[in-house]
């Protein structure tokens, strides 16, 4: 069992960035693949950027390359994303996610973060 607890969220300028943590509890914490999605309000809930359990091979959705970054860290039990030069569209509900397997599919992953706010105002 693994619960999850985002922090980090906020109201920030475009071309701004943010970080947000995925605090764990548990101790199995370092055999989870990780994954941040989002939703926007009237949206399909998306994958924005995955991580296997070993914390490296990270993978990211087009619209955020380059510009986000997932880590994992199995020593705090923590994983980040940072986002940087963040747009409007960027805005969502961000949720951290834990999977025995790496995926981008929601249904891949077992357990869930209640999910914190980003804004970014233009």
């Amino acid at each position: 069992q693994v619960q999850l607890v985002e922090s980090g969220g906020g109201l920030v300028q475009a071309g701004g960035s943010l970080r947000l943590s995925c605090a764990a509890s548990g101790r199995t914490f370092a055999m989870f693949a990780m994954a941040w999605f989002r939703q926007a309000p009237g949206k399909e809930r998306e994958f924005v950027a995955g991580i296997y359990w070993s914390g490296t091979s990270p993978w990211y959705a087009d619209s955020v390359k380059g510009r986000f970054t997932i880590s994992k860290d199995n020593f705090e039990n923590t994983a980040y994303l940072r986002m940087n030069s963040l747009k409007p569209e960027d805005t969502a509900v961000y949720s951290c996610a834990a999977g025995r397997l790496p995926g981008s599919k929601a249904y891949e992953y077992n357990y869930w973060g209640q999910g914190t706010q980003v804004t970014v105002s233009s």
